[in-house]
């Protein structure tokens, strides 16, 4: 099966945007149960989650997704927060016997797409994960099953070199841009410089992702993080939206509405066509419901709200007290 006229909706995408480094030793899911908001049994059982690392006052300062590898832990991130992520992780390490380091330039990641989507992974390893956060891993190479039916690959670069010709036969090159695009219709959220320490976990649906565990007990913030769940109340969620305008906004803008300021908050854009962008936003519940939420200024353009692929817990919007 390959590609004759280029237009399969399958894409082989270079995740060139994001890297890798590993948490290897005796103690590494001790350490990183103790760092991060996802349950390590749940990566060490089901293979991946994507989780948080946040400072004492529940804000993430890294997101990452933590696969499953030999001897301990891969933590895929945004390439350019990488180094400040392994750097405060270094500083809670040095009492545990585990190791941080750097595999992105030792390895690639394609992100496969479309409907051929696990055709690519089967070329590659044989097998495929069955369910979302699921990983199939052989001879250094690792699968991982992502939303919105689609796998990460991460391998060695000459692997990568060895198996590229084979594949983009099958499916032609994706782009960053639209790999964005298929994150921002699962309503994955990320983070970038702008916006680091930007949001505690549930501002960005993170525990409907499976990324948050209110059960494992202590990491950096989980105080603030679950007396939010049990005894708070969300008031800013996140969004799926579409916009109008010239430019692609950029993660941390700012968003009003016609009488207020400081409404909401960018994540993540990406293009979906001429002169239209998709993106997530983390904006005041009540607001987004009731009023035009405008980006940029209180002249700027109106955003259409669109449905996420998955439910929030109602509760989480309910006064406790």
């Amino acid at each position: 099966m390959h590609v004759a006229d280029r237009e399969s909706d399958t894409r082989l995408t270079p995740l060139v945007h994001q890297g890798v480094f590993s948490v290897l030793g005796p103690d590494a899911e001790k350490f990183l149960q103790g760092q991060l908001s996802c349950d390590l049994k749940d990566v060490s059982t089901l293979g991946s989650r994507l989780g948080a690392h946040c400072n004492i006052k529940g804000h993430m300062h890294s997101l990452v997704r933590v696969m499953r590898a030999p001897d301990g832990f891969w933590l895929r991130g945004q390439r350019e927060l990488l180094p400040n992520t392994q750097t405060l992780l270094k500083k809670y390490m040095v009492f545990s016997k585990a190791q941080a380091t750097d595999l992105s330039d030792d390895l690639v990641g394609l992100g496969c797409s479309g409907p051929g989507a696990a055709v690519l992974v089967e070329k590659v390893l044989g097998q495929v994960p069955s369910e979302v956060d699921g990983v199939y891993a052989s001879e250094g190479i690792l699968a991982v099953r992502v939303p919105g039916k689609r796998f990460e690959i991460w391998l060695p670069k000459d692997k990568a070199l060895a198996l590229l010709p084979e594949l983009i036969e099958f499916a032609p090159l994706g782009t960053t841009d639209r790999w964005e695009l298929d994150e921002i219709r699962a309503a994955i959220p990320d983070l970038r410089a702008e916006t680091v320490e930007g949001f505690i976990p549930q501002m960005t649906n993170l525990q409907a992702l499976h990324g948050v565990s209110f059960t494992k007990g202590c990491y950096t913030g989980q105080e603030i993080v679950t007396r939010l769940q049990h005894r708070g109340q969300l008031k800013r969620p996140m969004y799926r939206a579409c916009v109008q305008c010239d430019s692609r906004p950029v993660p941390g803008t700012m968003l009003y509405s016609a009488d207020k300021d400081n409404v909401g908050k960018v994540v993540l854009a990406a293009p979906a066509a001429e002169g239209e962008f998709e993106l997530l936003a983390v904006i005041v519940k009540d607001l987004a419901e009731s009023t035009p939420i405008l980006l940029g200024s209180q002249s700027g353009p109106a955003l259409t709200l669109q449905d996420l692929p998955y439910e929030l817990d109602p509760e989480l919007f309910q006064s406790k007290r």
